[in-house]
């Protein structure tokens, strides 16, 4: 059996069919998915049918699966197979959460930039969608580096960014006690598989340009976030119950949008452990 492999939009992404995540995928198949993931970026796998097994047999296939460092329990507590799954839901029981990051919008950012080992991967699994709302955007950081102005990047050539992340917030002004990890990375890192150079920088995560003024990198961050979220470097996924998404955190960022809070809304997250971040060479920056 051979997958088949459509581009989705320009920007980023595409579509996988012929294949049932539910099986065990032979060394060829493997090697397919793998390669679409370095072409793409971003894998729409639809219609699938995956009980939690199924989906961290898969994510296991592509390296150690994340985990989830918390000063306080997660919501998810022992209700779910691993405790590297994550629910991302509005849904309620006896008035508090079953899950993570429940209602509302969310600015750009990428899954574990904050830690010493970011999320190589990230696989997001959905079960219940709001009628409307809740689309997940997937900027291409490749595409936001190469729109830089060359004298931009020269400028941060060097340059190091604080990666700050407060989980369970949706809005970066509003931490919540469950800060999980702050981190300096290259703001350009050189992807370790392809070799390209991506811009590691988010709306949501980074809050400072090691080395300028709080005045100047705060004008260059809001720069390159404006360059990266541009319209012709997104792809906006419509969710349908049975997608399952899986992108490259290090050369994409995500973002949500909003959505009603009278509806109910469920997916299901799990993440693969990538390596330190290193800087792209200088010939390449």
């Amino acid at each position: 059996m051979s997958i088949s492999v459509e581009s989705i939009s320009k920007a980023v992404g595409a579509r996988v069919t012929n294949i049932d995540l539910r099986e065990d995928m032979s060394p060829e198949v493997f090697k397919a998915v793998h390669q679409a993931m370095m072409d793409y970026q971003v894998l729409v796998f639809p219609g699938q049918k995956l009980a939690e097994e199924d989906q961290v047999r898969f994510t296991s296939r592509f390296g150690e699966i994340g985990g989830r460092n918390r000063k306080v329990p997660t919501a998810e507590g022992k209700s779910v197979l691993h405790p590297g799954i994550m629910l991302i839901s509005n849904i309620r029981k006896d008035g508090k959460p079953i899950g993570s990051l429940p209602d509302g919008e969310m600015m750009f950012h990428s899954d574990g930039a904050y830690a010493k080992r970011p999320f190589r991967y990230t696989l997001l699994y959905a079960i219940e969608i709001p009628s409307a709302g809740g689309n997940t955007k997937f900027a291409n950081m490749y595409k936001a580096y190469d729109a830089l102005p060359d004298l931009l990047k020269a400028r941060l050539v060097n340059a190091r960014a604080e990666q700050v992340y407060y989980a369970g917030s949706v809005e970066k002004n509003n931490p919540s006690n469950s800060l999980t990890g702050k981190r300096l990375h290259p703001l350009f890192i050189a992807h370790e598989e392809t070799g390209r150079t991506a811009l590691y920088a988010s709306r949501l995560i980074t809050t400072r340009i090691e080395g300028l003024t709080p005045a100047e990198s705060d004008e260059i961050l809001e720069r390159i976030c404006e360059i990266s979220e541009q319209e012709e470097f997104v792809y906006e996924h419509v969710w349908t119950p049975g997608d399952l998404v899986m992108w490259d955190n290090r050369c994409t960022n995500h973002a949500r949008t909003n959505f009603s809070s009278g509806e109910r809304r469920l997916l299901r997250r799990t993440t693969v452990f990538g390596v330190d971040p290193v800087p792209a060479s200088s010939e390449a920056a």
